[in-house]
């Protein structure tokens, strides 16, 4: 640590900067409810065949069936009954990042939404939507396109207050004039630094891979948003993709520092670009202070109760780690001359 801040807990830190981040997805993949997660699979998969076919009639009716048809860019459209999952910078309503073992602060909106689904009492005039488009498949009926659609409607639609899905005040990011507004709010300043060197771009897994989001978004959806939002000026300019050198200059995967602890989630959907990312190297010898929390999710060490011995377990130890560490600093600053 420099001579600023004596010690510090990174709590589901990003360290590493990549351009796209389809690794997002991966934890939900892995443990969202199978059947659910199987149903969108199929349904991206279906999709991207109607998008790589050029079949614009087949795909205006799925749009339609959304109740997005007013949507003009496809892209739009993929995002937006993503929505419910999440991504790695926009959306408007709670996804996998806002599950919380702690329920003041936790969102269980993706657990309804994959109830809705997979809910086999579905009404007639839902589960017949799932044919709809099966002459486009071979006969191969969509799974739960009912369910998944009226969910979209019934909880993602009513977000666009005035009902045109295709302003930017809504579901439509194609609007340059909107980005380059300079009042806007925190999106903005997030996406800066997205631009300008983090990247993690939203983009979905390739083709032979299942994927949650369609794969017609990849890194040129964002790029548009960054060149309109921070055209070249006279004090500022952006590259023309994120300088990844400079985010990962400060260490990358093999960030060390002596008072700095560590903690991730093995459920959370950044854990790829922290510490503990899978694609870090393998370390044969690990000195720097770190803890995986497994089966937790984004920055869940950071909401703990009063009385922490009523906490569950694996986030108890957590915070008596957390304790025990900062303790220890504690013991060693008084001496250390750091304050004089």
């Amino acid at each position: 640590m420099d001579s600023t801040f004596y010690g510090a807990i990174a709590s589901s830190a990003v360290i590493h900067g990549q351009l796209e981040y389809p690794q997002w997805y991966d934890p939900i993949q892995l443990l969202g409810p199978q059947d659910c997660i199987a149903s969108v699979n199929d349904i991206v998969d279906k999709m991207d065949s109607l998008v790589a076919s050029n079949n614009r009639a087949a795909v205006q009716e799925l749009k339609n069936i959304f109740g997005l048809a007013a949507l003009k860019d496809i892209r739009d459209f993929a995002q937006t009954i993503a929505f419910p999952i999440g991504g790695p910078f926009f959306y408007p309503s709670n996804t996998w990042q806002e599950i919380n073992w702690n329920p003041k602060y936790g969102h269980r909106d993706f657990f309804y939404f994959c109830d809705n689904v997979t809910d086999i009492n579905a009404v007639p005039e839902i589960t017949t939507v799932d044919q709809a488009l099966a002459k486009y498949t071979g006969g191969k009926p969509w799974k739960n396109l009912g369910n998944y659609a009226a969910y979209v409607k019934r909880f993602i639609l009513p977000l666009c207050e005035s009902g045109d899905y295709n302003s930017p005040e809504c579901f439509g990011t194609q609007h340059p004039d909107w980005w380059a507004n300079t009042t806007t709010g925190a999106e903005r300043s997030y996406l800066y630094s997205t631009c300008t060197e983090f990247g993690a771009y939203q983009a979905a897994q390739p083709i032979g891979k299942k994927s949650l989001l369609s794969r017609v978004i990849n890194s040129t959806y964002t790029q548009e948003w960054c060149n309109w939002a921070f055209p070249k000026g006279k004090y500022n300019s952006i590259p023309a993709t994120p300088d990844l050198a400079k985010w990962n200059s400060f260490g990358d995967f093999n960030f060390t520092a002596g008072r700095l602890l560590f903690v991730d989630g093995s459920a959370d959907p950044w854990k790829d670009l922290c510490y503990h990312s899978d694609l870090a190297p393998q370390r044969e010898w690990d000195s720097q202070p770190q803890h995986l929390i497994n089966g937790a999710g984004h920055v869940w060490d950071l909401r703990t109760l009063d009385d922490i011995d009523t906490e569950p377990q694996y986030i108890r130890e957590a915070t008596k780690l957390e304790i025990r560490t900062v303790g220890t600093w504690l013991k060693d600053f008084a001496s250390s001359g750091f304050a004089s």
